[in-house]
């Protein structure tokens, strides 16, 4: 089985309240949990290399976490520009259903919190602590 067939699986999970999900294989998570967060859970879980992973929504910072997780696939049911250039850039497969200029706040009056949060950030390394730090503000920890 490889990364297309792993992919397929995946995109095939995002459904219902899934709002992302990670496969490699029978190594399956999926997370019902909005935003970047479900991401940061898994790089806390030292999750290996080499999963496909299918997401609602990604942006830079989910594509800055995923290269970070070191996936070989993403698909996004809606995916910056921004986004699939940074994947397909560092040879991830990278696919989407619809694409978007910029991802907006829930709130839909500017530019999501995590968006502007790496807005400056080209490396998955420094993003990791920034968007930590970032989602502990918004959750006023």
């Amino acid at each position: 089985m490889g990364t297309h067939t792993d992919l397929e699986r995946a995109k095939n999970l995002l459904n219902g309240d899934i709002t992302c999900v990670f496969l490699k294989g029978e190594s399956v998570f999926t997370s019902t949990q909005r935003g970047i967060a479900p991401l940061l859970g898994l790089i806390d879980r030292g999750i290996s290399a080499g999963y496909a992973a299918a997401d609602k929504i990604v942006g830079k910072a989910a594509a800055l976490l995923y290269l970070y997780l070191g996936v070989s696939a993403v698909y996004g049911e809606v995916m910056t520009e921004e986004a699939y250039k940074l994947l397909s850039s560092h040879g991830v497969d990278a696919e989407y259903a619809l694409s978007a200029q910029k991802i907006i706040n829930r709130r839909g009056d500017g530019l999501c919190p995590m968006e502007e949060t790496v807005k400056d950030i080209s490396s998955p390394a420094l993003a990791v602590p920034a968007l930590r730090e970032k989602l502990k503000r918004l959750r006023g920890e």
